[in-house]
């Protein structure tokens, strides 16, 4: 299975393709049904991640463990 960067960069270059508009159709679809599966298998990475990470704040008792998007949101606010 292809690293989750390798899955991301694969992705933004079919979307780029797609949004071209200029494919036959078999081609596109092609491209889309090979999309929605890169796309599957990066969700399930970032959910394995996400598993992982609430577990090791767990081990710690001092931290309780918060959803991705309040950790991210937190990041971008001491910007």
């Amino acid at each position: 299975m292809p690293k989750f960067e390798e899955c991301l960069q694969r992705l933004e270059k079919i979307v780029n393709e797609l949004e071209k508009g200029d494919l036959p159709l078999e081609k596109a679809l092609t491209l889309f049904e090979e999309g929605i599966q890169l796309s599957n298998s990066c969700r399930k990475e970032l959910e394995t991640a996400e598993g992982k990470v609430e577990i090791l704040l767990k081990q710690n008792g001092k931290l309780q463990p918060e959803p991705f998007d309040a950790l991210t949101e937190k990041a971008q606010a001491k910007r």
